[in-house]
This record gives C-alpha cells, sequence and structure tokens, in this order.
C-alpha cells in the first residue's frame, strides 16, 4: 500500500524582534496569561491606581520642564533664544499636538511600549525641521539587529531614514509596563479581591448545619430566604432565626486575610520599584515624614526623571539637528523647577551668592523671574555699607594723609 505524500508545506516559522509593536502585543495581552491566572493587557494594567499614577508623573514631570537650545563654544553653554527649533519645542510640534502633549506622550509610550516612544521629523528641502508627527502604536515599526543593536525604521512598510526618527527607548531593553507584568496581576487580583469583599463576601462567612438530611428543594429554599435575609448591602447587623435545629457556625479569617491591607500597601511599593519612584511619590505615605519627604523629591529627580530626561536630550539632539550643527548645539530641559525651594528659602541662597559675589542681582532676580535692574550687572556685596565710589568724592587714602608740621609758639625762634 503506497502512502501519499502531502502537498501541503510547513508553514516557516516567524522571527519577530523583540523592540515590535506586535511583540509586545503578544506579550501584554491575553494570548499569554500570567501566573496568577490574570490576561493582563495594558488598559487592565492602566486600571490600576499605582500604575496609571507612577506613568503619570513621570510623563507629566518631564513634559513640564522648560526646554532651551543651547549653543556650546568653548566647552560653555549659552541659551540660543532665537534658535529656530525653540517654536518646536516650546509650542507646538505640529497643527494638532502642543510641545507639552507630545513630551508626556513619547514618556508614555517609552513607559508601555517595549518599542519606545517614537515620532518622524518632516523637514525642509534645507533640512530644518518643520514639523514632529507622533503615529500610533503599530504604524511605526522598528527592527533592531541582534549583532550590533542598529535600528531600521519603517513607516506603513516605507523605510524612514534613522535621523529623522525620534526615538526614547525604554531601560532594560523592555518596558516597565512588560516587567511588571506580574506584579500588576498580584495588584489586580487583589483590586478583585477586595471589590468581591465588599459586594456580597469574598469568602462564606459561615455554615448552616442541620441534625437531619433536607431534600434538595428544602435546601433551595432555606438558602434563597438566608441570601435574602444577610446579604446584601444594607443586610448587616439582622437577627438570624434557625429553625429545626440548625446551627450556625462561623468562619475565622487566617493570617493572609487579616493582613489584606498589608499585602495591597507592599504590591504598591513592588510596583513603585519597577518605575523607579520613591513610594511617597504615589502615594504611599506609611513611612512619609515632614524631614523626608523634600529628601524623596530630590531622589525622584536624581535616580527616576533624570534618566529620562537624558535620554529625550539625546534623542532629541539627533534627530533635530543636522550631523554638522550637533558639536555645537545641544537641547537641555531646566531641572530648577523640579529643585526649587519655597521663597524665604530662595532668597536666603540668592542673598547669600550675591553677598560672597559667586552671582550678581540680575542673575539672582533672573532666578526668580523678574526683569535686570540698571547696575544690577555688577559684583557687588549689598551687605556692606559703603556703596559704589564716586570719582567726584574720592575717599583719599589714609596711607597718603599729608602729615602737619609741627606748631611753633615762638615766630622768633627757628624751627
Amino acid at each position: 500500500m503506497s502512502k501519499r505524500r502531502s502537498s501541503k508545506k510547513a508553514v516557516p516559522v516567524e522571527a519577530k524582534s523583540l523592540s515590535s509593536a506586535a511583540s509586545w502585543w503578544e506579550l501584554i495581552t491575553g494570548a499569554s496569561p500570567s501566573a496568577a491566572g490574570i490576561a493582563v493587557t495594558a488598559a487592565e494594567a492602566m486600571r490600576v491606581p499605582v500604575v496609571a499614577n507612577a506613568i503619570q508623573l513621570i510623563s507629566e514631570a518631564v513634559a513640564s520642564l522648560d526646554v532651551f537650545v543651547k549653543s556650546i563654544a568653548g566647552g560653555t553653554e549659552t541659551n540660543d533664544n532665537s534658535h529656530q527649533l525653540l517654536p518646536l519645542l516650546r509650542d507646538e510640534v505640529n497643527g494638532w499636538t502642543s510641545s507639552f502633549e507630545f513630551f508626556r506622550q513619547i514618556v508614555i509610550d517609552a513607559l508601555t511600549l517595549d518599542q519606545g516612544g517614537m515620532a518622524v521629523v518632516v523637514r525642509a528641502s534645507d533640512g530644518r525641521p518643520l514639523e514632529i508627527i507622533r503615529y500610533m502604536p503599530g504604524i511605526m515599526v522598528v527592527d533592531i539587529d541582534q549583532t550590533t543593536g542598529e535600528r531600521a525604521y519603517k513607516l506603513n512598510a516605507a523605510t524612514l531614514n534613522p535621523q529623522d526618527v525620534i526615538h526614547l527607548l525604554p531601560p532594560l531593553g523592555r518596558a516597565p509596563l512588560t516587567l511588571a507584568r506580574e506584579a500588576i496581576s498580584v495588584a489586580i487580583a487583589l483590586e478583585r479581591h477586595a471589590a468581591r469583599l465588599f459586594s456580597r463576601g469574598a469568602r462564606p462567612s459561615g455554615a448552616l448545619k442541620f441534625p437531619k438530611g433536607l431534600g434538595e428543594d428544602s435546601v433551595k429554599k432555606i438558602i434563597a430566604a438566608w441570601r435574602a435575609t444577610h446579604e446584601g448591602e444594607n443586610a448587616t447587623g439582622k437577627t438570624a432565626v434557625l429553625a429545626d435545629g440548625a446551627e450556625f457556625t462561623p468562619f475565622t479569617f487566617n493570617s493572609t486575610d487579616a493582613q489584606f491591607l498589608e499585602n495591597r500597601r507592599f504590591q504598591i511599593e513592588e510596583l513603585a520599584r519597577i518605575f523607579n519612584i520613591p513610594a511617597p511619590m504615589v502615594g504611599d505615605l506609611s513611612r512619609a515624614t515632614w524631614s523626608n519627604s523634600e529628601q524623596k523629591g530630590r531622589e525622584f529627580l536624581g535616580y527616576t526623571l533624570e534618566a529620562w530626561l537624558k535620554g529625550l536630550e539625546g534623542a532629541l539632539r539627533r534627530a533635530l539637528f543636522l550631523p554638522e550643527d550637533r558639536p555645537s548645539h545641544a537641547i537641555r530641559f531646566d531641572r530648577d523647577d523640579l529643585t526649587r525651594a519655597d521663597l524665604a528659602t530662595r532668597a536666603t541662597v540668592i542673598n547669600s551668592l550675591i553677598a560672597s559675589r559667586t552671582i550678581n542681582p540680575n542673575e539672582g532676580r533672573n532666578w526668580l523671574g523678574l526683569p535686570p535692574r540698571e547696575g544690577g550687572d555688577e559684583f557687588l556685596n549689598p551687605n556692606i555699607t559703603q556703596g559704589m565710589r564716586d570719582p567726584e568724592k574720592e575717599i583719599p587714602d589714609p596711607s597718603e594723609k599729608e602729615i602737619p608740621s609741627p606748631k611753633n609758639e615762638n615766630p622768633d625762634e627757628p624751627v
């Protein structure tokens, strides 16, 4: 008996980059449930309050900072207030997106997508950037060479010039939302457990025992009557009436049930670690004090935002400046907005710097957002009572003071 060969060819295995939008979608969607048995989609993850708070906190903190174009000469950076890129960076990146919305969204993409945040720079014929367009996830795709790490970009199957793409990569090669999938699933499970606990009880509060067997119809009637009387939002505290020798045996809570709030608080700390955010910044004030709150704010800038700001500054510089302009120009976000103290502290520090002649009064006024004043560019100590020296009222030098000749009381005698 001859065997007929099958004409069906084997389906080739398709290799996908871990940085593509499709691979992220396969990793974050319900195609692969977590160990807790919950399919963690992007929408489900954003419903967890601490996740939404962390993503909003980082993205809006970056987008709210002032951005400057710096000219570099001799290793010194100075503000270039007339540069052609400032309208794109401060006002609108295109006709329908403000600069604040763009910076916020590209950071959100880097926090939630394995491919990172990407946008295309549209240029004029002379290479000057005209607008920046951020496309929806899946429209732009990046392929990363597994040997060299070189990136190739495509937009609707059309190859893009890498120098025309602003690409903010996530840390560790994967988005924090993907890395935190298991921790997020535990937080979702705890959230659902709390919802069941307050709606109809997450577990039976006890059991009804009868001395003799009952028929199925009798059991259904007893269950319906018990639920109608003792279950529901407004049914607590009612008196239970037991007939036919029935007994109610309450169930005791174990240690895990008693520490439910502690489990939820620990999950907040766990997710804060994934996003590298101090726990008080996402609402966990269990260990926050007046003395360490300011320190946590500095840690948020130094350990959380600084890496994102450096990455975004580099991505903007690579895509917005032509190769010949990059050595002499840079894009910087102003960190002073996040480190600015209260008015009294700032006034004390500025006065100390002016008194030590480290800065002049106009530089101090600039920090406060005030216009310069006449004579404020000189480095003088305002705490010294002696004012500016007037050439017409020159104070004589004590060393040059004329010594009067001794007085001669007798004019006839020679001195």
